[in-house]
């Protein structure tokens, strides 16, 4: 199923959110990140986990025709139907992922080594991407997790795991909400003063909403 589907199924009578149809965001996600470094101390590679609120959980897997008992358990056969639930990306759909260095947007692979699952009532699932063009080690970079469109949330879960790595840091810096949310009104009242239809073409403000993770090493 691809990720454009998935937001359909939120979009439909506005269920996945609390407020009106017109407010952003309407997925909420959990989103974990693992960074991983090869033998020479440099970052090759991520793996990302996103777990999914309560009410799309339910919406998703109901569209998917899984847990027909409503016992909030999956059968092995519903499982295996699961696999990969979110992993059909379409063409112009880069994984919510942000990689950057210096101001310069750094290269993904796609999505390898998927896992997905249901546990608690929520939707789970994780995937490996590949730095085809790798930071510099000697210079910070940074990680972000949204979608520039903000209809879907994402928050961290916790601190990114390091691995493999020597001598190095990880620091979420939180975002400005205050300045995000003045923003996304002025950008909104535009909208309105031309007569678009915000749903219809909402602003991309994402990433004013978004942690970002800094990564630094020591020098070798």
């Amino acid at each position: 199923m691809s990720l454009r589907k998935l937001a359909m199924i939120c979009a439909l009578g506005g269920f996945c959110g609390p407020q009106a149809v017109v407010a952003h965001p309407h997925i909420f996600v959990e989103a974990g990140l693992e960074i991983i470094f090869d033998a020479d101390n440099r970052p090759e590679a991520l793996r990302i986990s996103w777990t999914y609120d309560p009410l799309f959980s339910m919406l998703l897997l109901s569209d998917m025709g899984l847990d027909d008992d409503f016992d909030g358990v999956l059968r092995p056969d519903e499982r295996a139907e699961l696999q990969g639930f979110d992993m059909n990306w379409i063409d112009d759909y880069h994984g919510d992922t942000h990689v950057s260095q210096r101001g310069r947007a750094l290269e993904l692979g796609g999505p390898e080594q998927s896992t997905s699952d249901y546990e608690d009532g929520r939707l789970h699932s994780s995937h490996l991407r590949k730095l085809i063009a790798r930071p510099d080690p000697e210079h910070a970079w940074e990680v972000s997790v949204h979608d520039p469109s903000y209809y879907t949330r994402y928050t961290l879960s916790g601190a990114p795991a390091l691995t493999g790595a020597s001598g190095c840091k990880a620091k979420i810096i939180p975002p400005d909400l205050a300045q995000a949310e003045a923003t996304l009104l002025d950008e909104l009242d535009s909208l309105a003063e031309t007569g678009v239809d915000a749903e219809v073409d909402f602003p991309a403000v994402g990433a004013l909403f978004a942690e970002t993770v800094r990564v630094s090493c020591r020098a070798r």
